[in-house]
């Protein structure tokens, strides 16, 4: 058998001789391709080379040669591709990945016995890839991918295999993709850029790449060396036209969250809104349990809680105070947009700080390929996005900046102090994404924000957002990836008094944030993946400070002192698979909160009244002393269980601690309420709360339904006496109350998300109770029984529906209706000293009218032609059709010794509105 074997590899290799290389060759090479690289060489020797066009690309060298051998100059052009070469005389072959050999491998000439152990050897640590290989190679027939070059010189056993994958419609990046080495241990997950990498044997694999979204695919492969394979894989559902809320297919009911609601941000362009503008945030109020106190109201209340229990995050950064122009149009950008979440039940365990609920907005991943750009123009503003490409394939820059030209809006609405008022805003976005190499990339964004309105004609009012991000994302191997964040956010409102009296002030308030973030993933197996990590945010809050504007202006120039307070934590959760059935998210986060000096603190008599009369003592603490220090552990918690294939049920636990308090005496939130620390005064705000949910798909996904339930318990609510003066306080706790709070509710929502009509049906019975109770009469409301906070609005429903007509023409409705908020009314009045004073019922006693109304659209879009310069789209619409005089406000004035009450209304008549909209 060896003298066969020896005879064979003796006739086979006798006619391959290395031709000697001792002839130099001097050439140079000016930007010109690989191929023509080869031909030069080809007319300066005497060699001829055999190769296919289609291996090389049209990238471009330039080197020089002196004196080389042929095979020096053939190593540095072909350094950069998968290509090796095999000299015979003086002809050079050229293959791809593989390399030709011309000597026998070590060992080869060993025993039969050997072999046949080596055989077995091989085939006991891949018999699952063997059988794929034929399964693949003689039923599938697919496409062979060759990955990296061979080195025949090299014993190296394991390769990187690294790439990147994106939607091939959208083409953009899809991350948390599932990719594995079929029959083996080795897998990833891409990361928020698409990219994967592995260490993979060399040779013959099958590459397994799912997800719910995307399906199941296999790619065969063959790794002859490090290299790179980029994928573009399609969506395994179809594609919704109208729908604003998109979920994919089935995750709502494989997916471990509960509460969580999912923007496509796309889709918002088909729901009528006012005046016509795209608003992202508007739309997430038309699903349950996201609401707002009213129409034009800043903030929003998520199942219950208070404006300033949601955690608004813009590209990792806070946004304090996301709207413009009166609370009617939201602050965020809808093209410079990719995804808005919204954590209502499920919050993951890396968030804290906030009781409620989780708003993370993120901007689009910006285009690195090609020149492209988005804008619209409305009757009120002028938007415009665009994406240039630095680097292509590497880097890119998005712009976007969005202005009102016209406050003609303001002259038609009804209210008196707003018809006479002015407004105008602008904001404006950049970002950054820059890819380092395969394992390392970075993002950065900028933001700001400007609004300015006079509502009198002696008072300017102006108030600000701005902040910034940086986030390097870096994969360290398969399993383990690493994120780190920094951002910075500020918010900031003055106001400018010029009137008569001289009393002419100009009175300022900002606070600022900077945080530092670390997380990282560990994708241990398929049954647990990891996230951990920790974070360190620092406040900074200048509660205000009045100076007199001019030289006649009497009034006297006072600050409060500032306030400063570190919130740290670490947090940690595993998403467990603990069978086909069950799904479970286990989190756990630790917060530690501490009040730092410089600062003045009071302490007040434990068995009194907290006001100015209690003081036993006031304490100085210098500049980073601690003043008093909060914390404790916060246990988030989330299971999913299949009762079938198309139905799950899903619970949730969150604990959540909030440090900061939004001061406002006013039943709505606006653009001059201020922010205070917790303090030795001041606890924070702790809240829990329990989900349970069932979710269900019908017609195989083409209808959703889901009916979810919840209750939540508050404690140390901040609330206000009555008349209370919350600016310029330097003892701000005397006007302060501290009580429980509880939420509960049902969510329901019906969802049809394809065909030609299409839509949701959301519904939400909710209710929330505030107790402020105490020994001391001051400090006790209604008695010190439950009463309905100012966010209490019971019944809440939304119908959004889209009709495709043709392909250019579709139609859209909207219509809301919710309970009226609660409202404190006078029931009598007395006389006191001789004058008349009101007597009011128990606070919230009594509610303002409820709320409806119906808006229509008609969308047209452009024609369908490919080749254009742009894709254009018409919104046409009417906001409020039925004219519904939607109280906004109601309030009560003296007049002439009669208490009379009136109603405001912010849009009480139909407002049309034409928009054009384009893409390029």
């Amino acid at each position: 058998m060896k003298v066969f074997k020896t005879i064979c590899v003796f006739i086979l290799f006798s006619q391959f001789l290395i031709a000697q290389t001792g002839k130099k060759i001097s050439i140079s090479f000016e930007e010109v391709t690989v191929i023509d690289a080869l031909l030069q060489l080809e007319q300066v020797s005497d060699y001829q080379f055999y190769f296919d066009d289609n291996w090389f690309n049209k990238s471009l060298i330039s080197k020089s040669f002196q004196d080389a051998d042929i095979t020096y100059i053939l190593d540095e052009i072909l350094v950069e591709t998968p290509i090796n070469y095999f000299i015979l005389h003086n002809k050079i072959i050229l293959t791809k990945n593989n390399a030709v050999r011309n000597t026998l491998p070590p060992n080869y000439f060993n025993s039969d016995v050997d072999r046949e152990e080596e055989q077995e050897q091989l085939e006991a640590k891949a018999p699952v890839l063997q059988k794929e290989y034929v399964s693949a190679v003689k039923v599938k027939n697919e496409k062979i991918f060759y990955v990296g070059k061979e080195n025949k010189n090299s014993s190296q056993k394991l390769f990187t295999l690294s790439g990147r994958i994106i939607d091939g419609k959208t083409r953009k990046p899809i991350d948390n993709l599932d990719v594995y080495i079929q029959g083996t241990s080795i897998n990833t997950l891409t990361n928020s850029l698409g990219y994967y990498t592995l260490n993979v044997p060399k040779g013959f694999h099958i590459l397994e790449i799912a997800s719910i979204a995307y399906g199941k695919h296999e790619k065969q492969i063959v790794v002859y060396g490090e290299g790179v394979l980029n994928l573009e894989l399609e969506e395994d559902v179809e594609e919704l036209e109208e729908v604003v809320i998109q979920s994919n297919k089935d995750e709502n009911i494989k997916s471990v969250e509960v509460g969580v609601t999912k923007i496509d941000v796309e889709g918002v362009k088909n729901i009528p809104l006012v005046l016509g503008e795209r608003d992202i945030l508007k739309v997430a109020t038309t699903m349950p349990g996201v609401k707002t106190a009213g129409e034009g109201a800043l903030g929003y209340n998520v199942r219950g809680g208070k404006v300033d229990q949601n955690l608004i995050l813009f590209d990792d950064a806070v946004i304090y105070n996301p709207s413009h122009f009166f609370g009617i149009f939201s602050a965020i950008n809808p093209f410079a947009t990719g995804s808005v979440n919204i954590y209502k039940g499920s919050i993951p365990s890396e968030f804290g700080g906030r009781l409620s609920s989780v708003i993370d907005i993120s901007t689009k991943e910006v285009n690195v390929k090609e020149f492209s750009g988005e804008g619209n123009i409305g009757p009120v503003t002028g938007n415009l996005m665009v994406e240039v490409p630095l680097v292509k394939d590497k880097s890119g820059v998005l712009i976007g900046g969005r202005a009102t030209y016209s406050d003609w809006v303001l002259k038609s609405i009804s209210e008196e102090s707003i018809k006479n008022s002015k407004a105008s805003f602008y904001d404006a976005i950049v970002k950054y994404n820059h890819k380092i190499d395969i394992n390392n990339s970075i993002q950065a964004t900028a933001y700001f924000s400007k609004d300015e309105f006079s509502i009198t004609s002696d008072s300017i009012f102006r108030y600000s957002n701005r902040l910034a991000s940086v986030k390097w994302n870096h994969t360290i191997d398969e399993k383990n990836k690493t994120t780190v964040q920094l951002a910075t956010s500020q918010y900031k409102f003055n106001i400018v008094y010029d009137g008569i009296f001289n009393r002419n002030f100009d009175f300022g308030y900002s606070i600022n944030e900077t945080q530092l973030k670390l997380k990282a993933r560990y994708l241990h197996s398929k049954k647990h993946k990891f996230t951990y990590g920790l974070s360190s945010k620092l406040y900074a809050i200048n509660p205000g400070d009045i100076n007199p504007l001019g030289a006649e202006s009497v009034i006297e120039s006072k600050s409060v002192d500032r306030e400063k307070g570190l919130e740290s934590a670490l947090f940690i959760s595993d998403l467990y698979e603990v069978n086909k059935k069950l799904l479970i998210d286990l989190g756990f986060r630790y917060s530690v909160y501490m009040a730092l000096g410089p600062g003045t603190q009071n302490v007040y008599a434990p068995n009194a009244p907290v006001n100015s009369e209690s003081v036993i003592e006031t304490k100085q603490y210098g500049n980073n002393k601690f003043i008093k220090t909060y914390g404790g552990p916060e246990l988030r918690l989330s299971a999913r269980y299949f009762l079938s294939p198309t139905t799950s049920i899903k619970a949730g636990y969150n604990k959540t601690i909030q440090y900061s308090h939004l001061l406002s005496s006013n039943t709505t939130a606006s653009p001059i309420d201020s922010w205070k620390l917790s303090d030795l005064n001041i606890e924070p705000q702790r809240a829990q709360q329990i989900s349970l949910g069932v979710f269900k798909n019908f017609d195989d996904g083409v209808y959703e339904m889901s009916i979810e339930g919840y209750y939540k318990k508050m404690k140390n609510l901040l609330d206000f006496k009555v008349g209370a003066e919350l600016l310029l306080n330097q003892n701000i706790e005397t006007e302060l109350l501290q009580g429980d709070g509880k939420a509960y509710g049902v969510e329901f929502l019906l969802k049809k998300k394809q065909g030609r009509f299409n839509g949701w049906l959301a519904y939400s019975y909710s209710r929330t109770l505030v107790k402020l109770d105490s020994q001391f009469l001051t400090e006790r409301v209604n008695n010190g029984n439950y009463f309905a906070a100012n966010q209490d609005r019971p019944h809440d429903v939304n119908l959004i529906s889209n009709f495709r007509l043709t392909k250019r023409y579709s139609f859209s409705m909207n219509f809301n209706y919710q309970t009226g908020r609660p409202i404190t009314y006078p029931v009598g009045k007395f006389i006191y000293n001789g004058a008349e004073q009101v007597l009011y019922s128990d606070r919230n006693k009594f509610r303002i009218p409820d709320y409806y109304r119906l808006d229509l659209g008609i969308n047209i879009e452009g024609n369908h032609k490919n080749v254009k310069l742009a894709h254009s789209f018409w919104n046409i619409s009417v906001y409020n059709v039925l004219g519904r005089n939607n109280p906004f406000s109601v309030f009560f004035v003296n007049e002439q010794g009669q208490i009379k009450g009136y109603k405001s209304s912010i849009f009480a008549i139909p407002v049309p509105t034409i928009t054009y909209n384009f893409k390029f």
